[in-house]
């Protein structure tokens, strides 16, 4: 089944659900071991390697409305936390690659772009929205997820990040 119907779906619907209450809903499960390709440089990239850093692995595409807003969030992310252990990684889902480069081109990302022409890393992660945004921790493990994004969420959202770099740095003591 292509994903990217699914994927349209869910997006008109989202702005009518409610999402304030599921806004970041807690997960605790082993991140799914994903091969994904570097999306500049076609370098084999595997969620496993980031074990000891903190993870945000963000599921987008080149028609997503929402994803064009997520994106000035991640880059800042990227920006203001990596020196503290911080890795976001944007996973595209187009199935026609030069959508992702125009896209690309007019909403530049600072982090780690992959692709995942297949879905089978989006399968694995169960992606139901777009875009999908999952917090794993040093561990590996799922900590939180996002469907969709709302600008108003994303202060949230951060809090998140920055209370797991937190706990995993005193957890490492």
């Amino acid at each position: 089944m292509n994903l990217r119907i699914l994927f349209i779906c869910v997006s008109l619907a989202l702005p009518f659900w409610s999402l304030s209450s599921q806004a970041a809903e807690t997960e605790q499960r082993p991140a799914p071991h994903c091969a994904l390709t570097t999306f500049t440089d076609k370098q084999s990239l595997d969620l496993k390697q980031f074990k000891g850093q903190v993870v945000y692995v963000d599921f987008w595409a080149s028609w997503c409305g929402p994803c064009i807003k997520s994106f000035p969030f991640m880059n800042s992310l990227d920006h203001d936390l990596k020196e503290q252990g911080l890795q976001v990684i944007g996973v595209n889902l187009d199935e026609n690659v030069d959508e992702a480069k125009l896209f690309l081109e007019q909403t530049p990302a600072s982090f780690t772009i992959a692709t995942d022409t297949e879905e089978r890393c989006a399968k694995s992660f169960g992606v139901k929205a777009m875009p999908s945004s999952y917090l794993i921790d040093r561990n590996g493990v799922i900590r939180h997820l996002h469907l969709g994004f709302r600008p108003g969420e994303a202060q949230e959202f951060r809090a998140l990040v920055e209370k797991l770099l937190a706990e995993s740095k005193q957890a490492g003591k």
